[in-house]
């Protein structure tokens, strides 16, 4: 089964990604900030993390740079994004795989996951 870490500072939008994500037959586990993703993914390495990008204290692009760079992990990074002017350029530059807009649209979400699964 993969496992996915859903990373957001809301937590409602935690609980709906997580219930959907687990009816869809991942494991799922969440973080409300940065420093908490930055411990369970070196603990232990999930299939692929779905980040927020607009977060306090940590934003998602700290996240991955921190991932990336002091970790050495190439997991898989789906950044969450509710701001209009992000665009796909933005999350190449900080070695995302691929963005998502809010609000999520659940299918299109799933067809990513499943793609960078694959």
């Amino acid at each position: 089964m993969k496992s996915i870490l859903i990373v957001d500072d809301i937590v409602d939008n935690c609980d709906l990604l997580q219930t959907f994500l687990e009816t869809e037959g991942y494991q799922t586990d969440v973080a409300n900030c940065g420093a908490i993703a930055l411990e369970k993914i070196a603990a232990h390495s999930p299939d692929l993390v779905l980040l927020d990008v607009m977060m306090p204290g940590m934003s998602g692009y700290e996240v991955v740079h921190q991932v990336r760079q002091s970790l050495k992990l190439s997991v898989p990074i789906l950044l969450v994004t509710g701001n209009d002017q992000f665009t796909m350029a933005a999350g190449l530059n900080v070695e995302a795989e691929n963005f998502i807009r809010k609000p999520i649209d659940l299918d299109r979400l799933l067809n990513r996951i499943q793609t960078l699964l694959n």
